[in-house]
């Protein structure tokens, strides 16, 4: 069963995306809503991990150096200025879009293996990856006119 694979990404895509926020919140913490914000982001990044954690006890997961090798590592921020602010948020938004689709992924395995909790599970940390998906592009949107056009 391959699923594994798909717990061992998730689980990694997830706690990377945690790191991701904090450093986010402490570099750009001069930002009115971003401290506070991409903290209670991590802490749901953390919390989809410990969700997850019993599925993946129980149908396995693949080894930490599998999980590296397939998840992204794209956040290199933080940042500084306001293009800095940007592209850290669209750093973050490609990996939140990554943990998206992987919940996808286990959320049909969920349902192939008739598996109610699993798909509980999925659609309550789905419905919240979404949710820190669309801050993160109105964010974007927030910061972009500035730091595209403005003089640096």
């Amino acid at each position: 069963m391959y699923l594994a694979n798909y717990f061992g990404m998730l689980c990694g895509a997830e706690l990377e995306l945690a790191e991701g926020f904090r450093n986010m919140g402490e570099g750009h913490g001069q930002e009115p809503d971003v401290y506070f914000i991409c903290h209670t982001l991590a802490k749901q990044c953390d919390e989809h991990v410990e969700k997850l954690r019993p599925f993946a006890e129980r149908y396995g997961e693949i080894a930490p150096e599998e999980r590296n090798r397939l998840g992204p590592k794209i956040f290199v921020g933080p940042r500084e200025g306001g293009l800095g602010l940007l592209r850290d948020l669209h750093d973050l938004y490609v990996m939140a879009s990554f943990c998206s689709i992987t919940w996808t992924m286990v959320g049909q395995g969920a349902q192939g293996t008739r598996n109610p909790e699993l798909l509980e599970v999925v659609e309550s940390c789905e419905s919240e990856t979404a949710t820190q998906m669309k801050w993160l592009e109105t964010r974007m949107k927030q910061a972009a006119p500035q730091a595209l056009i403005a003089a640096s």
